[in-house]
């Protein structure tokens, strides 16, 4: 689903941009050297920045098929989405419930104009996609709304994106506006980085991130994730380290840790 007033994908290639490191890592080829470059310094500081990716791609799979088999969520609002693959939320919602409609949302034009290229979905469902910055709320329910039906439950997902808001009220603030647009019944669904593992490790990938020129990010304690879902309720396990939300059966036995956080909550 297009839009007739969406802006060319102008980007300076220089700077370095989280989709785009994250894209290099998982394997992909939509990338810069100077992303590339980054991603090389940082998996130099921090080699377990690989399982972390690996643990919220499977952390968000599984949530995404909860909301929907479980949950009858038929709508989803991805803020901050990485490069549109084959395995993202719309896939993964589709998949499950052809009908489902799917919007993300990123200033990051490449990201865009993949989006614009792939985001075809279902015949049954539809998807499109929202030119803004994650704090621009108010832009994101307004524009999101020509895909959502905002009178019913969407899930909003922000994975591996609040980092990017150093400020806890400010990250706070912007939840919270997403959230008050959104109908009872609504769900919010959040992953981001930690260093309660290899503490040295995620402080060492956060300082050569932010000396890369790209928009700076933080890690947060389980503490402050958690204070993300304020006045949600909690779907069990709560707020846990990726592998050990609800993980299939068959993994139950080899689950461990890593630094990326999540937790999934009802709005009542």
């Amino acid at each position: 689903m297009t839009h007739p007033e969406a802006r060319p994908p102008l980007f300076d290639a220089s700077v370095p941009q989280s989709a785009r490191v994250w894209n290099y890592w998982s394997g992909g080829k939509d990338y810069y050297p100077a992303d590339k470059a980054v991603a090389d310094r940082i998996l130099e500081t921090n080699p377990h920045v690989l399982e972390i990716a690996r643990a919220a791609r499977e952390f968000l799979r599984r949530a995404i098929t909860r909301l929907v088999e479980e949950h009858g969520v038929r709508q989803f609002l991805g803020v901050g989405s990485e490069l549109p693959t084959a395995q993202d939320i719309h896939v993964m919602a589709q998949s499950a419930a052809p009908e489902s409609r799917v919007v993300y949302v990123d200033d990051d034009p490449l990201v865009l104009a993949h989006a614009r290229a792939l985001l075809v979905g279902t015949a049954e469902g539809a998807t499109g996609y929202v030119d803004a910055d994650i704090r621009d709320t108010a832009k994101i329910v307004r524009e999101a709304a020509r895909t959502l039906d905002l009178s019913r439950p969407v899930a909003v997902v922000l994975a591996g994106v609040l980092a990017h808001v150093s400020d806890d009220g400010e990250a706070r603030d912007l939840v919270s506006g997403l959230v008050e647009a959104l109908a009872p019944g609504s769900f919010l669904v959040v992953s981001d980085d930690t260093d309660v593992i290899h503490h040295e490790e995620m402080d060492g990938m956060v300082r050569q991130w932010n000396a890369s020129g790209g928009r700076p990010r933080v890690n947060r304690t389980p503490e402050r994730i958690a204070a993300f879902f304020e006045g949600l309720e909690m779907l069990e396990p709560g707020v846990v380290s990726c592998p050990r939300w609800r993980p299939d059966p068959t993994e139950v036995g080899s689950v461990q840790d890593v630094d990326e956080y999540c937790g999934v909550a009802r709005k009542p």
